[in-house]
């Protein structure tokens, strides 16, 4: 067993908890639209859809509403604010959508089923519950791409994306950290960490220098979102203005210690340096969460510049199963802007089928969401091309654990696909990978990468794990609390 390591932390301000779940017996539920998520997607969604006359049903895995990008805004305080900056406290004004009287909202509701009949099983507490939709909207946000390397599982090495939940949450990590990998997100936190006072060392780039070359060929389209690269230019002039010393085009990482992290060791310039440190900070950017989209076999796409899975989507956002839409960084990465108005197309496409809005309104109205999307993600080829990890992180050595739950090394996967597996799927009966408490979510796109390039085939063709119900762990006092005709449905499903 790995040893544990105890994280030191301060306190910004009191920090505020949300509501106790007391939910009531369970009971089958109808609406017309449930939106999974309550982040700005999400939010926005629920919001144009009440406002609208429909009957909305919110359902969120946190005490309270905003997402990853705006976790605790609702409780958040003037010095916590302070820290995380202007775009953080913009994230306030989405909390109007929680106004609309159509909105039944369910915070720590767990999601861990959805069927292709619009069936959403989720708990709150022991209780479950199931809920038939007319419509439904996905509004999961984002996971942190894996980045593996040596001694990336040791005790005292975390992700920014941890890091930037123990801000929201008011609280400050007391050790000089070093902040390694690459992508906008990993000079944000640097710049938040440092006026929360926290002692920085270094902040290790890994961006592959011929990234810019890559990126040149994105940079006309990227000007038609100019104020989204004028935010980047800001970010940039922020971290200078820190002091924080930025060693760029490092390589070949490795975390040394023994019971935790004691330095980081890496290449940079030609020349092997190491830097000491109490806290690893890693990053290498985001991908779409396609948990959901998955498990109800919608169809999902490879996407060979931001190296990431997505879900195939019509112009309202809907995807390949009829009545279910993606909304946010679910869909593709885009920010938080882009997904609170991804958020008002899916629900505006709902409603045109639901027929709560004409076919003319609907028309208008989801053009008008189209084009402003449009413009909202013209740069992101630009940015995914120009902070697209190493290869390193995508393919790594033979040692490195690629599967954490199960601690499956990529060089074990390789002698698999020697053996004759063809793809993460089988992968499982190899070495049960991905069949950890994660169910995938951490390895899926490292093992997909792993397996394409020891076949010489594409990620594509590999494909992606197989996801079954339940989806979040979920005990058999939850699965009694249905009522009986439900009991029948999911234990069928699960089983």
């Amino acid at each position: 067993m790995r040893p544990q390591r105890v994280c030191k932390l301060t306190m910004m301000t009191d920090s505020l908890e949300g509501p106790e779940a007391t939910p009531g017996p369970a009971i089958r539920r109808t609406a017309d639209l449930v939106v999974i998520g309550a982040g700005p997607a999400g939010l926005a969604a629920a919001g144009t859809a009440a406002a609208r006359g429909a009957k909305v049903l919110l359902l969120d895995e946190q005490p309270q509403v905003g997402g990853q990008i705006y976790r605790n805004i609702a409780s958040s305080t003037a010095a916590r604010n302070t820290v995380l900056g202007s775009d953080y406290v913009a994230g306030s004004r989405l909390l109007r959508a929680l106004d609309e009287p159509g909105i039944s909202y369910q915070p720590g509701a767990k999601v861990w089923q959805l069927t292709d009949q619009r069936e959403v099983y989720y708990s709150v507490g022991t209780r479950a519950t199931m809920c038939v939709a007319t419509e439904v909207v996905i509004a999961t946000g984002a996971l942190e791409r894996p980045m593996p390397f040596a001694g990336w599982t040791s005790p005292g090495v975390m992700t920014a994306g941890a890091a930037q939940i123990m801000l929201k949450s008011g609280l400050v990590p007391e050790h000089d950290i070093v902040l390694a990998g690459s992508g906008p997100l990993l000079l944000l936190l640097a710049v938040q960490l440092h006026r929360a006072g926290v002692n920085i060392r270094a902040l290790v780039d890994t961006t592959p220098r011929q990234n810019r070359w890559r990126a040149a060929p994105f940079a006309p389209q990227a000007l038609l979102g100019y104020d989204y690269l004028l935010k980047g230019l800001r970010l940039q002039r922020d971290f200078a203005a820190t002091g924080i010393d930025h060693l760029r085009h490092a390589n070949d990482l490795r975390a040394v210690g023994g019971d935790a992290i004691s330095a980081l060791e890496f290449s940079a310039g030609g020349v092997r340096r190491s830097i000491e440190c109490e806290l690893l900070l890693t990053h290498v950017g985001v991908v779409p969460n396609v948990q959901l989209t998955r498990s109800i076999r919608a169809e999902h796409e490879w996407h060979g510049v931001s190296q990431s899975w997505q879900p195939l989507l019509d112009h309202t956002g809907q995807c390949s199963v009829a009545g279910v839409s993606v909304a946010g960084d679910g869909a593709g990465i885009a920010g938080a802007e882009a997904a609170a108005l991804a958020g008002e197309l899916c629900a505006f496409g709902a409603l045109a089928r639901i027929g709560l809005l004409s076919a003319s309104q609907g028309k208008r109205r989801i053009a008008q969401s189209s084009e402003g999307l449009r413009r909202l993600r013209a740069g992101r080829p630009f940015i995914e091309a120009l902070f697209a990890p190493a290869s390193e992180f995508l393919n790594p050595p033979d040692s490195v654990v690629i599967c954490r739950c199960e601690e499956v090394t990529a060089g074990q996967l390789r002698e698999h696909v020697a053996l004759g597996c063809l793809g993460p799927n089988q992968a499982k009966a190899f070495s049960r990978c991905g069949m950890g408490p994660c169910q995938g979510r951490y390895c899926g796109l490292t093992v997909a990468q792993v397996i394409a390039a020891a076949r010489g085939v594409t990620p594509q063709a590999v494909g992606y794990y197989r996801l079954r119900p339940p989806l979040k762990p979920v005990t058999l006092g939850e699965l009694a609390s249905l009522d009986e005709d439900d009991q029948v449905s999911s234990a069928a499903q699960v089983l």
